[in-house]
């Protein structure tokens, strides 16, 4: 067993390496690109729910109030008329990358935490690479990936969105495992 004292080192390089590698998956290499693209007459639409003056959040529409309601009439015309929407509404402000940036920083160091958790408690001081790399990686997809995949169960996400992303974490995954691997106490 190995304490997360003595995988301060994995920890953090794992963390500046998937900070960077997202960094150019997602400014240089472009295949995130058409992921969300502009719905038709975007400036029609922008300024005929602007009045609304919808409060930052999530929202569904239609939304019924109970499941109960799920099975009336007058929900399920509004369902067959549509649009069925779930939507993010966020701030209206220009400078919202670094608050961004420093929050996925903070998020790839805690899966790093978690996967040297994992790792430290299934495997000792000198276990070799392959062994660190097989767990550390395993837990760093987990982490990175499978929740995902709730977004496409649930919330209509694009199969291409998943599998896009589902690429990337696993590029995260294997720069952590070699990470762990690389540095792990011998």
């Amino acid at each position: 067993m190995v304490g997360l004292s003595g995988l301060w080192m994995p920890i953090l390089l794992a963390g500046v390496l998937v900070f960077f590698m997202s960094s150019i998956i997602h400014m240089a290499l472009g295949w995130h690109n058409s992921e969300n693209p502009a719905p038709p007459q975007q400036d029609a639409l922008a300024d005929a729910i602007r009045p609304f003056n919808i409060p930052p959040g999530d929202y569904m529409m239609p939304r019924a109030g109970s499941m109960k309601e799920m099975g009336e009439p007058a929900y399920l015309e509004k369902v067959k008329k549509g649009p069925v929407i779930f939507m993010t509404v966020r701030p209206n402000e220009m400078n919202f990358m670094g608050k961004q940036l420093g929050l996925w920083f903070v998020y790839c160091l805690v899966v790093s935490v978690f996967t040297a958790y994992v790792t430290g408690r299934a495997l000792g001081q000198g276990a070799e690479y392959m062994a660190v790399f097989r767990i550390a990686g395993t837990v760093a997809f987990a982490s990175y990936v499978l929740a995902l995949w709730q977004g496409w169960i649930w919330w209509g996400k694009s199969l291409r969105y998943m599998l896009t992303s589902s690429a990337d974490g696993l590029i995260y995954a294997l720069l952590t495992a070699g990470a762990f691997g690389w540095l792990w106490p011998r």
